[in-house]
């Protein structure tokens, strides 16, 4: 992996988070089922107790877990061990096959000698001794599993060798920004060799405090130090993998140390950490059929597909302790995994199959289309992937599957048999990660719709063993349902068609037995439709109410006041402190979208905002009446000020006088609108409100930016509406409010 600097307990904690994806998935009152997702923090922000569903939706509070962790509780449990020594005892395939490939590597013999050094530098001018590191922890894991499979205390001796002579050595991990990857890596790697270990009787209780103690002030502190300050740089500078693997690393160090603190610092940033690595930024972009593009798709693939070993390690180690981040946010990790697996898995006659790409933009680069560099890499991560969603939760994983089964047994210790690869992963899937198929998902799951441009695109989870699936609309909830599409395979999704209005939507899957039963029931509404109407019309108080009795009140905040208004009365904002909150999440269901109000703004700086919904700098859309260049500005993003989607208007938002603004998506396309008149657009505004996710801060009149200046000004006639006005249906608006 190259430096990034380079140029070129009540309801369970699984049950819990489980219960967070299906709250985002349930079916809203106006089109779409959204992911749900926390607010940014960093790691150095403290977990709080008395955690509820509907805190963690709207990112007040962090995931906290509490009690006795189990033991071992990492990448494997001891009922994954029984497994595997039950299944290499019967000589079963496949995993005796791969049994054979461990018995068969170096790492896992009693004749390695451990090569402990005092620092261990990875990157910078010195020397790099790194290999040596790694090359040893694979020898510990590998002894470690073949003690745990076969009770032969021989290895189990070898492996507190390799542990104590490290943990009694080392002091310092050294080199150049590199060490971060180091720290990483290695700590996940060797932290879970320690796991495995730490009840063997063999082992001084003495050594293994060492060996915590190592793990916590050696590693950890690298670990952490990452997270939160990423170097000083830009949070977008970071490929994704960085952050992963360092979150892994604290993970794993959080269980084997039996530090609540670390593990819940590691769940939370995975769920919604301010880095790439965070789930929401790790799968930038989800197209139609869960196809989740992996955010350094257009770098390479080698890293690419690293990221879904590390993701797929963080969300089995946090599985064994009771936290579901697999099934989190609609299953967003598989999405991924699905997405590079498909484009990495060499067809017959050598090929590789597309997959669909949007340009991705950080602080360094613009990626404007899929990276074939190294394409076709072989990790072995793919049987952790597949036998979790396919063979213990019953769902359909297609190319996880094929990638799966197409390189086992794969190896480990830098030999993955027909895998290529370093020492990245700890290998060994097929051993250690293949279990009997459970009953396949009743129905399909996660079944999402929303509008685009008139249409509605439809993506959903398949079950395991279904051969293909309906799609089924009805007018009223509940049915009866028409099919409107069947036969469907790969991609699961679906366009239709509707006329204008509301509609309900199931999908069914079609398997061996017959036809499965009926997904949950999801909505899309292909009419326009007011959303949110703040009069600002009350007399007094600090509420505004909203007309269309959607409960989606506004609250006056500092120094918003009562002031005549373009019709009766409008909120005036002093361009110091005040602004007008809306509730949290309130755009998070919408898709196509209308936003219009009239505005009487006074002048001032750059960069004030007439809108901005958002949950904070990373993921936000706003409305601003100059920008730099001094013309009106409309943007949304979920990568930061870099990645925006953006439309710069023509003409200056006039001062001293009421003006109407409006801003439209439809699909892709985008208008921007000034008393009626067109002027700004963009046909590439790939991101809508749902995507930016759940947002605590909607705000009329603030910035997501602290720096930015408040507006100064009043604005009245706010409304949201579902759906695109035309430019005729504006211009009447105007003439009519």
């Amino acid at each position: 992996m190259k430096s990034n600097n380079e140029k070129n307990p009540g309801i369970s904690r699984r049950t819990f988070l489980y219960s967070l994806g299906a709250l985002a998935l349930s079916g809203c009152d106006g089109g779409i089922s959204a992911p749900v997702t926390p607010g940014s923090r960093a790691t150095s922000r403290v977990s709080t107790s008395g955690i509820t569903l509907a805190h963690v939706a709207n990112g007040a509070a962090d995931v906290a877990t509490s009690g006795a962790f189990a033991h071992p509780g990492l990448l494997h449990t001891q009922a994954d061990f029984d497994r595997m020594a039950q299944k290499v005892a019967a000589q079963a395939s496949p995993w005796y096959d791969c049994w054979n490939v461990l018995i068969a590597n170096s790492h896992a013999r009693l004749s390695w000698s451990p090569r402990p050094q005092v620092e261990v530098d990875r990157g910078g001018s010195g020397a790099q001794n790194y290999p040596v590191l790694y090359g040893d922890i694979a020898a510990a894991y590998a002894s470690a599993l073949r003690w745990k499979i076969t009770g032969d205390t021989a290895y189990a001796d070898k492996a507190v060798q390799i542990m104590n002579a490290w943990s009694s050595t080392l002091q310092i991990l050294g080199g150049d920004s590199n060490v971060d990857l180091a720290a990483g890596i290695y700590g996940y790697e060797f932290a879970n060799a320690g796991e495995i270990m730490r009840g063997y009787s063999g082992w001084a209780a003495a050594d293994f405090a060492a060996f915590q103690t190592m793990m916590r002030d050696i590693f950890y502190p690298i670990n952490v130090d990452f997270l939160n300050r990423h170097n000083n740089t830009d949070i977008t500078h970071y490929w994704a993998n960085w952050d992963l693997c360092n979150m892994a690393s604290i993970m794993a160090i959080g269980v084997l140390c039996d530090d609540h603190t670390l593990f819940d610092q590691a769940v939370n940033y995975y769920i919604d950490g301010a880095g790439n690595g965070a789930i929401a930024q790790a799968v930038y972009y989800m197209h139609p059929g869960y196809l989740g593009q992996w955010q350094e798709t257009g770098r390479d693939q080698g890293h690419n597909t690293l990221g879904i070993a590390l993701g797929g390690a963080i969300c089995e180690m946090a599985w064994n302790q009771g936290i579901d981040l697999y099934g989190y946010d609609n299953n967003r990790f598989l999405a991924g995994a699905e997405y590079v697996a498909k484009s990495n898995l060499v067809q017959a006659d050598g090929t590789y199959l597309t997959v669909p790409y949007v340009s991705y933009t950080n602080v360094d680069v613009t990626q404007p289309g899929f990276s074939t560099a190294s394409q076709g890499t072989i990790r072995p991560c793919w049987a952790l992937v597949y036998n979790h969603y396919v063979n213990r939760k019953g769902l359909a994983a297609p190319w996880s599957t094929k990638f799966a089964l197409a390189i086992q047994p794969e190896g480990g210790g830098g030999n993955y048999g027909t895998a290529s690869g370093g020492f990245d992963q700890l290998g060994y899937g097929t051993l250690t990660c293949t279990r009997d198929a459970v009953t396949p998902a009743t129905a399909p799951s996660g079944l999402t719709a929303f509008p685009s441009a008139g249409q509605v695109v439809l993506s959903w989870w398949g079950v395991a063993g279904g051969t293909s699936y309906n799609v089924k609309r009805a007018s009223s909830s509940g049915g009866s349902y028409t099919t409107v599409a069947s036969g469907i395979a790969d991609p699961l999704t679906y366009t239709d068609n509707p006329s204008a209005g509301t509609w309900y939507y199931v999908v069914s899957a079609q398997t061996a037995t017959g036809e499965s039963s009926n997904s949950a029931e999801v909505v899309a509404v292909t009419a326009l439709q007011l959303h949110t109407y703040l009069t600002f019309d009350e007399a007094s108080g600090t509420s505004a109410a909203d007309a269309t009795g959607n409960g989606h009140t506004g609250t006056l905040i500092g120094g918003a006041t009562r002031a005549a208004g373009h019709s009766r009365n409008a909120v005036s904002l002093d361009g110091s402190s005040g602004y007008v909150s809306l509730p949290g999440n309130v755009v998070a269901d919408i898709s196509d979208f209308t936003i219009a109000a009239w505005v009487f703004w006074n002048g001032g700086n750059a960069w004030a905002r007439i809108f901005d919904f958002g949950a904070g700098t990373g993921r936000y859309l706003f409305l601003t009446p100059k920008s730099s260049s001094g013309l009106m500005r409309f943007a949304i993003t979920t990568n930061g000020g870099h990645g925006e989607r953006a439309i710069n208007g023509n003409v200056a938002l006039p001062t001293g006088q009421w003006a109407h603004v409006a801003v439209t998506l439809s699909g892709t396309t985008a208008t921007l609108y000034l008393n009626g008149n067109v002027i700004g657009g963009s046909t590439d505004m790939v991101f809508a409100p749902w995507r930016v996710g759940p947002a605590a801060q909607n705000w009329i009149g603030r910035s997501q930016y602290s720096g930015d200046p408040y507006f100064h000004g009043s604005i009245d006639d706010f409304r949201i509406y579902r759906g695109a006005m035309s430019t005729d249906q504006i211009t009447a608006l105007v003439q009519g409010s």
